[in-house]
């Protein structure tokens, strides 16, 4: 079957939406119009860019240029998630490349090599896209878990000390910090797969299916995708807090500031 290809016209149409929400915003007074329409504006512009580097790095397919353009992703991905969580670059912008480039390397190779058992895990349509999609999904969970932990741990520092002062060890005074960091930012992608295909098509479900995939081929993806990108936003966190703790902690298990 024959994806229908959409005119620049239809697409224009689609904008137009936009009028809905706009019209909202202005109404209420939020000040977010110029927002929308900046942020709609370096969509457009960032996914036409987007398709013009996939379809010369599907057409190059090199194995070299695609773990360049992963390793690329990966720095974005690390300096967004610490401008949106405050964190200080200097303390914490190895443990998050490290955990992020950890948990793309273990759910992709597995993924690719041993469930898809592709020739060449390399092959650009499918590194490409599938470690996109672990690493945006895995950045989002992370910002959640190193806000909520650090911040809630610094806000909390006397109920740590006191745990220090009792006999706990450092693991076990930042253990209650770790299960509220992980509880919030698991919480939503627990939700979201209790009720997948019962209120909600997924994503990539929906474009395979347009695409031309059958039903059941597109049902298969989506749940080992969604089982790879659980698991790698699990290893991206629980590497990032653990590794950044080694230097962030002195040898009386003090810590300063973390923002």
């Amino acid at each position: 079957m024959e994806t229908i290809d959409i005119s620049w016209g239809n697409l224009f149409l689609g904008y137009l939406l936009l009028g809905i929400p706009l019209w909202a915003f202005w109404y209420y007074h939020t000040g977010l119009v110029r927002e929308t329409l900046v942020a709609a504006a370096r969509m457009t512009v960032q996914l036409f860019l987007m398709g013009l580097y996939l379809t010369i790095l599907f057409e190059l397919n090199n194995a070299w240029i695609n773990l360049l353009w992963l390793l690329i992703m990966i720095g974005v991905g690390t300096g967004t998630t610490l401008r949106r969580s405050e964190l200080q670059w200097r303390k914490f912008l190895v443990p998050v490349a490290v955990g992020s480039l950890i948990s793309i390397v273990i759910v992709a190779a597995f993924f690719l090599g041993i469930v898809l058992r592709l020739d060449n895990v390399f092959d650009a349509r499918y590194f490409i896209t599938i470690s996109g999609m672990i690493m945006g999904n895995s950045m989002k969970h992370n910002i959640i878990a190193l806000n909520v932990f650090y911040k809630t741990l610094s806000r909390n520092k006397q109920d740590y000390k006191y745990c220090i002062a009792n006999g706990a060890t450092r693991r076990e005074a930042l253990q209650p910090f770790m299960r509220q960091a992980l509880k919030l930012a698991f919480n939503p992608q627990i939700a979201t797969m209790a009720v997948m295909g019962l209120i909600a098509l997924p994503g990539t479900l929906t474009g395979q299916i347009i695409g031309g995939s059958s039903p059941d081929t597109a049902i298969k993806y989506q749940i080992l995708l969604m089982l790879a990108i659980f698991v790698a936003c699990m290893i991206t966190i629980i590497i990032t807090i653990n590794m950044a703790n080694r230097t962030l902690f002195d040898d009386w298990d003090d810590f300063e500031k973390f923002s």
